[in-house]
């Protein structure tokens, strides 16, 4: 088994630990990730909801994405660092930020999604698949 992915808030309030390797890792370019970022893209991993061990108290607030769905992005309230997300139609995974992850460098992004959003100043991986919207779950 491997070890856990391990992470959280910049100043520690919020905490996860999480067994099992990503479902799905992405650049994502959609305006509201790009907004969060305060960047070109989002970079998250996302993990079955059953692995997950969350400590503190994260701030929450709903949005509707492209789909029509909503999705939950979940903040500390001391430090303002975006940990994670989760979706009302999807409660089985728990997608985190990459850059909350104790050791970024275990991130690797496999695609970039809504990549019709992205900005020519946004250089990502080329190699990278690369899907217009989200890709069909």
């Amino acid at each position: 088994m491997t070890r856990p992915y391990t992470g959280g808030c910049a100043c520690g309030a919020i905490r996860y630990s999480i067994a099992g390797e990503p479902l799905f890792a992405n650049h994502c370019q959609c305006r509201d990730c790009q907004r969060e970022s305060g960047t070109g893209h989002g970079s998250y991993a996302t993990f079955a909801r059953a692995g997950v061990t969350v400590t503190g108290e994260a701030k929450r607030w709903d949005m509707v994405g492209d789909s029509g769905n909503v999705k939950t992005r979940a903040f500390c309230a001391e430090c303002g660092l975006p940990v994670y997300m989760t979706f009302a139609t999807r409660p089985d995974i728990f997608t985190i930020r990459a850059a909350s992850l104790d050791e970024p460098a275990r991130y690797k992004p496999q695609a970039v999604t809504y990549a019709a959003r992205g900005h020519d100043w946004d250089h990502l991986d080329q190699a990278l698949t690369k899907f217009e919207t989200m890709p069909p779950g």
